[in-house]
C-alpha cells in the first residue's frame, strides 16, 4: 500500500512539474506565479504579456 502511494505522489508531482513546464515553455514574455499551501503546490497562474513596441509607431496625437 505504502508503495502505492508512493508512485500516486510520485505521478501527481511529475504532473505539476510538466504543467509548470509546459506554462514556461509557451510564453514570450509573462510571469509564472506558483501558490503555496501548508508546503503544496496548490496553484499555478499564468500571466502572459504581448509587447507591440516594435510593431507600432504612433504618430504624435494620432492615438490607436
Amino acid at each position: 500500500m505504502n508503495q502505492k502511494k508512493n508512485n500516486n505522489e510520485q505521478s501527481a508531482n511529475d504532473a505539476v512539474i510538466k504543467n509548470i513546464a509546459d506554462a514556461v515553455a509557451g510564453l514570450d514574455y509573462g510571469s509564472v506565479v506558483i501558490k503555496v499551501h501548508n508546503a503544496k503546490i496548490v496553484q499555478v497562474e499564468v500571466t502572459e504579456r504581448k509587447r507591440f513596441d516594435e510593431f507600432w509607431n504612433v504618430e504624435k496625437g494620432g492615438g490607436i
